[in-house]
């Protein structure tokens, strides 16, 4: 097979050795499940909390309010879904944007099934929400705000500070998919209001079939899978140990060099757009030039 140079890291990523490495031990010596009560399981049951210690410090906020997932689609349906379930009393109305993931726009289709009515709103030409049209689709029913954190396909990053200002102004939660941020770029959950956030291991250099929901402590919504009390009782399963332990591996390591990594990708990006918009005839970059994710070129 010819070697080739892979430039789709929006999609899927290859997981970092060092990750391959911490995940190894237990899918045989440290095979034990967590809900055990034998010494094995205790010990893989405080190598979980770890992770979690490990990915709240990444995002300035406590253990006990990160939930280990299957993946982004997985905790972007728990975030909507849940919510929707828990508050219907309250309203059943949701906001979003035309540009979402599919995890969200496929689970607001099926939220409409139900009699939820969702505001999709339009982006400008270079991806951006519109502050003051975001504030005006606000009602009385309105339960949540759905916005992601940058696109997947032009890289444009949404003013998420604002956006969770004016949710929280107007009382209502406020939910984002940070899949394509998260380990490319600093997040703080409290400085921007974020009530609930997604993200996805694989897009990090972390294992597949891997990631988890941020949930605002205190913040009261429904049980995603009922069964055992994994997860707090929200999320029932055993855990995926090797999984949670490569997430939090490939975590650490990308804030880890975050700062170095920043720098390089973002020289990167903006040489290959330069000679691009100026070697190639009838070309145009689609996004923002300047608030766009470090990795992120698209061109047509």
């Amino acid at each position: 097979m010819e070697p080739i140079i892979y430039m789709d890291h929006a999609a899927t990523t290859s997981t970092h050795p060092e990750v391959l490495r911490a995940m190894e031990p237990y899918f045989y010596d440290r095979y034990a499940n967590p809900s055990g009560i034998y010494k094995i399981a205790r010990e893989n049951r405080e190598e979980v909390w770890k992770s979690k210690e490990i990915i709240a410090h990444t995002l300035h906020t406590t253990p006990e309010c990160i939930y280990f997932t299957a993946g982004g689609s997985e905790s972007d349906n728990w975030a909507l879904k849940a919510t929707a379930w828990t508050y219907k009393n309250r309203g059943k109305h949701i906001i979003t944007t035309k540009i979402e993931h599919h995890g969200i726009l496929n689970t607001t289709k099926y939220l409409e099934t139900f009699g939820f009515d969702v505001t999709y709103l339009d982006v400008d030409e270079y991806g951006f929400v519109d502050l003051k049209k975001l504030e005006r689709a606000i009602r009385q029913d309105t339960i949540l705000i759905s916005i992601m954190f940058a696109n997947n396909e032009i890289g444009t990053i949404e003013p998420i500070e604002q956006i969770g200002r004016i949710a929280h102004r107007h009382h209502v939660l406020f939910h984002t998919d940070a899949v394509q941020v998260y380990g490319q770029l600093p997040i703080d959950v409290n400085a921007m209001h974020i009530d609930m956030l997604s993200v996805s291991g694989h897009k990090l250099n972390g294992p597949k079939g891997i990631g988890f929901l941020y949930i605002r402590e205190g913040l009261d919504i429904g049980n995603f899978i009922h069964g055992g009390a994994q997860e707090n009782g929200r999320r029932a399963g055993t855990e995926n140990v090797p999984g949670i332990i490569g997430l939090a591996k490939a975590a650490q390591i990308a804030h880890r060099n975050m700062k170095q990594n920043i720098e390089k990708e973002r020289k990167l990006r903006d040489y290959m757009i330069h000679r691009l918009l100026n070697e190639i005839p009838y070309t145009r970059l689609n996004g923002h030039r300047i608030k766009r994710l470090p990795n992120n070129i698209n061109i047509s």
